[in-house]
């Protein structure tokens, strides 16, 4: 098995891609009774679990990673099978994007209908919903994000939204994705704690904090099967060999830079609210206050230190990969290459004899 292969295997392992056949059979009156009833309309929460394709997860991450620091935009087309939403295939759009945001114009729009159109003839999904980046800011909806999802669940439902964070992708080694749909508009969503704790940078966690009761995340799984390999191979071709030749430390060095610069005035805030919240607790709070306050700095604490722990290990990671390539590459590489230059040299020599 070649170096490539191997990378692509623990690429599967690692992102947990199930092969199966059946899901790629669709029922056709299944699919139009369930558009005609619409069970979501009833059920804020319907939709509970996202499963992505293997192809359409590699060509997001790798238009993704191809944007840099620039959001990218694309869309999803799959179906829907009861709870779960399927995607079977994504494609780019030729958006303007920034650093913090993207926006889809009308050559965009135009592309679009054109790329939905033809594929109509060859294949029977829909429009499933869109993804776009978030270059080093973690997978969630900020406030253009919920009002462009909400503006898609209320006309082209059923719709979701996924976001891929190219930088931290490149850093873990994994791919970090998320699913996400959002409430009707006046809706009261209930009080439960994320079921994944993140790393948001400080200069997003206001519009975060101010929108995440707005939307909630899908369970995301991936999927493939036999048919998928070749393309797999193909496409996995040129993904390896970009990640073959960055350096997760040098590709990153801005991110990680962010990253400690972020930490550093995480804890100044959590040191400045400490000994504020120390002074009056002394002389003014109640025990039960106090008692509140200690809770908070305590869990800010936590989340800070988690922070920590993630970018230490992500460092970590980046120089194990820039180490094993230098084995790989340098070490190993002019071995090989010193003893058929002997073997070639001995050979010679033997006859001249």
């Amino acid at each position: 098995m070649s170096h490539a292969q191997t990378a692509l295997k623990r690429f599967e392992l690692e992102n947990e891609i199930a092969d199966t056949d059946k899901i790629y059979q669709l029922n056709t009156s299944q699919y139009n009774a369930m558009i005609q009833t619409r069970p979501w309309q009833n059920d804020p929460h319907y939709f509970k679990h996202v499963r992505i394709s293997a192809i359409a997860l590699l060509k997001m991450v790798m238009h993704a990673r191809a944007g840099g620091k620039i959001e990218v935009m694309g869309m999803l087309m799959g179906k829907i099978d009861g709870p779960t939403m399927i995607v079977m295939d994504a494609f780019p759009l030729p958006v303007d994007g920034t650093e913090t945001r993207v926006n889809a114009g009308a050559e965009a729009n135009e592309y679009m209908v054109d790329y939905i159109s033809e594929s109509k003839t060859r294949r029977p999904e829909n429009m499933l919903g869109w993804y776009h980046s978030h270059p080093g800011y973690g997978c969630w909806l900020s406030g253009i994000d919920v009002t462009t999802q909400m503006l898609h669940q209320q006309f082209e439902e059923p719709y979701m939204a996924v976001v891929v964070d190219p930088t931290r992708t490149i850093s873990a080694g994994k791919v970090t994705l998320g699913a996400f749909r959002t409430y009707p508009s006046g809706y009261k969503a209930p009080d439960d704690p994320p079921s994944e704790y993140q790393t948001i940078p400080i200069n997003k966690i206001e519009d975060f904090g101010v929108h995440c009761k707005q939307y909630y995340p899908l369970d995301v799984s991936y999927f493939k099967n036999s048919l998928d390999n070749h393309l797999l191979d193909k496409l996995w071709n040129k993904y390896w060999v970009n990640t073959l030749s960055s350096s997760p430390i040098f590709a990153n060095r801005d991110y990680i830079a962010g990253q400690i610069g972020d930490l550093s005035e995480k804890l100044e805030q959590a040191e400045t609210h400490l000994s504020h919240s120390g002074r009056v607790g002394s002389s003014f709070m109640s025990g039960v206050q106090a008692g509140a306050e200690k809770k908070k700095e305590e869990s800010q604490l936590s989340k800070i230190a988690k922070d920590s722990t993630k970018t230490t290990l992500e460092q970590v990671h980046g120089i194990m990969s820039t180490v094993i390539k230098d084995v790989l590459f340098n070490t190993v590489g002019a071995l090989e290459h010193t003893a058929i230059a002997t073997a070639g040299s001995s050979s010679s020599s033997s006859s001249s004899r």
